[in-house]
């Protein structure tokens, strides 16, 4: 499936890729770092961090801003909420919020791919308010209850 989204790269990325699937089968797009000078991220520490683009999703979508697994495995960094939602209706820019649970100090350079976005559709909800729920075998165990 594909859809097409407009895009603007903003004055401070306008030398930077557009978000690319990095192999053919990639469920998430890199998103790079829009930025001049290098950031630290001392253990402990986050920032936010400017992509340089701005989306016009199409209703009905939202993009997610999840962190990469080479970043997080080696580094400890991540994306702090994630997964960042991009709401189709958003206008901004693209803002990674990046954390450091690493133990060392890790350094952000321009152009870094440091966040993946996915665009996927959203399911909205119409509540149904009931007295009772139906029961299951789990009902309301939860928190380890099927195993560790």
């Amino acid at each position: 499936m594909t859809l097409a989204v407009p895009i603007q790269k903003l004055p401070h990325g306008i030398d930077l890729d557009l978000p690319f699937y990095a192999t053919e089968q990639s469920a998430g797009m890199d998103l790079s770092a829009a930025i001049v000078a290098d950031i630290t991220l001392k253990p402990g520490h986050r920032h936010m961090v400017p992509t340089g683009i701005a989306l016009a999703l199409p209703a009905g979508f939202e993009a997610q801003i999840r962190s990469r697994s080479g970043l997080s495995a080696k580094n400890g960094v991540v994306v702090l909420n994630s997964p960042g939602t991009i709401d189709a209706d958003y206008r901004g820019e693209i803002i990674v919020i990046l954390h450091n649970h690493g133990d060392q100090d890790f350094t952000v350079t321009p152009g870094m791919r440091i966040a993946q976005m996915v665009i996927a559709p959203v399911t909205k909800v119409v509540w149904q308010e009931q007295s009772e729920l139906s029961t299951t075998q789990r009902d309301d165990k939860g928190f380890g209850s099927t195993g560790l």
